[in-house]
């Protein structure tokens, strides 16, 4: 179990620091370039996010899930589902708002940059800043689970 716990607080921080580095630091400068570069930016940076952020937030609720039913019913076992909730609000909000807008984004030729082009970055942040939230609330839930005696 101490090494689930050990998981489990790697992966909700992991994911909760990089959502919360994008959200104060990459979203901003992304949202202040001109159209093409943010375009062709957007793309380089999702290159390794894609692949790695899925896996650590499905592996986080997972872990969570593990320890909350291998607790006595209590106060450890709500603070682990409550974290679990969370990192599964990060995976919907990731996969049913801003996956599609990245898609959209991956798909956007320079040709594509012309006067009807509809911007994405706000629509794309508020959501953004919506999984940051529930991220930070999962990693906070867990590492209370984790801490709590």
């Amino acid at each position: 179990m101490q090494t689930l716990t050990v998981l489990v607080l790697v992966g909700t921080g992991l994911v909760a620091g990089v959502l919360f580095a994008v959200a104060i630091s990459v979203m901003p400068a992304l949202i202040a370039m001109e159209p093409a570069r943010y375009v062709s930016t957007h793309k380089l940076l999702g290159r390794r996010y894609d692949r790695i952020m899925p896996f650590i937030v499905t592996g986080s609720v997972v872990i969570d899930v593990v320890l909350a039913v291998n607790r006595e019913v209590g106060v450890r076992t709500g603070l682990f589902v409550a974290g679990a909730i969370a990192m599964l609000g990060v995976a919907v909000v990731s996969q049913t708002r801003n996956v599609p807008i990245n898609n959209r984004v991956k798909a956007t030729g320079p040709e594509d940059l012309g006067p009807d082009w509809v911007d994405p970055r706000r629509l794309w942040r508020n959501w953004h800043l919506v999984r940051t939230c529930f991220a930070l609330a999962g990693c906070t839930l867990s590492a209370a689970a984790v801490v709590w005696s």
